[in-house]
């Protein structure tokens, strides 16, 4: 995405399409926005409030990694975690240069789109409290709120979301 600023607007250049599927954590791009995204944590938040997965953990056999590429580059992920009873969204990131343009929000249709295939009932996240546009997203999506869930334990600094996928599920 591009700006071009003229005498009193700002002008968004079109977006050019993205790829999104699934990748291996460790191609340097990827382990670059890991990377950052993981600085953008600590430094947000203290290290037991950060739930991120090592860039292994993103390689089990029970993980979904995905990264969106456009002209050639990639610019974010994101993973589902597939848990007995529900999806989990984890490793959700966006390069700071195209935020806004509606990769973020491309990945997690594109994860939402791979529980479906695996007929999970619900999907589920942590986030944080400072993470509002990221919470933003989540709402827009369809998630609401819910309490703990999985391993996670009540903390001032996360926000718990839901997003049942099927009318069978329970909340």
């Amino acid at each position: 995405m591009g700006w071009r600023i003229g005498q009193d607007r700002v002008y968004i250049q079109a977006m050019t399409p993205i790829s999104i599927a699934i990748e291996d954590p460790r191609h340097p791009e990827i382990t670059q926005l890991l990377n950052q995204s993981r600085a953008l944590m600590q430094e947000l938040f203290a290290s037991d409030e950060n739930h991120f997965l090592s860039i292994e953990e993103l390689r089990s056999p029970d993980i979904r990694f995905f990264a969106a590429r456009q002209q050639g580059r990639y610019i974010g992920c994101g993973a589902l975690a597939i848990r007995p009873d529900y999806g989990e969204i984890k490793s959700m990131f966006t390069d700071p240069k195209v935020r806004g343009a509606g990769v973020a929000r491309a990945i997690l249709d594109r994860l939402e789109a791979q529980a479906r295939q695996l007929m999970l009932p619900k999907l589920m996240l942590e986030t944080g409290d400072l993470l509002s546009h990221a919470q933003r997203l989540y709402t827009q999506a369809g998630f609401t709120l819910c309490g703990p869930f999985g391993e996670y334990e009540r903390q001032s600094s996360s926000v718990f979301m839901q997003k049942i996928l099927s009318k069978t599920s329970q909340a």
